[in-house]
């Protein structure tokens, strides 16, 4: 085997284990957005179908804080896996300067390799509005039925 073959290994190696990270976040993404419309789907059921009276106003503030929670969560997990693809693909470019093709540089900007492009907003940075609007939600959810 050649140096270049075990290169293209390694790099077929790494940009699978890659891949696999982009998954597992997909998937802490859908938990995440379970739980937290799982607790307001809760709240507004519990609203629509109690009496006024009936519905202690620490109950919205409890799923608000309960809400928070996931929604920190949700964020430092996603933080977690941006941190770990960045040291992927930064390895993933190390190899590629070994390799006859660099398809993941090419990839992030084919103009300037390597240069970051301001055509192409990372997901990374679009996925972690949503934690921050559900903690929103929550928050004030939290804080309106605490002052009423």
């Amino acid at each position: 085997m050649t140096e270049t073959d075990a290169h293209v290994e390694l790099y077929k190696l790494h940009s699978e284990l890659a891949d696999r990270v982009s998954q597992r976040r997909e998937g802490a993404n859908r938990l995440h957005v379970s739980i937290a419309v799982g607790l307001v789907v809760f709240l507004g059921t519990l609203i629509r179908f109690s009496d006024d009276q009936a519905l202690d106003p620490i109950v919205p503030a409890v799923v608000g804080i309960c809400g928070l929670i996931v929604s920190a969560s949700w964020y430092v997990v996603l933080r977690s896996y941006r941190q770990l693809n960045t040291e992927k693909f930064r390895v993933l470019h190390d190899l590629e300067t070994r390799l006859p093709y660099q398809f993941f540089t090419m990839e992030w900007d084919p103009e300037s390799v390597g240069a970051k492009s301001n055509r192409y907003t990372q997901l990374a940075v679009i996925e972690t509005i949503m934690p921050l609007m559900f903690g929103l939600l929550f928050l004030v959810m939290s804080v309106y039925s605490v002052a009423s």
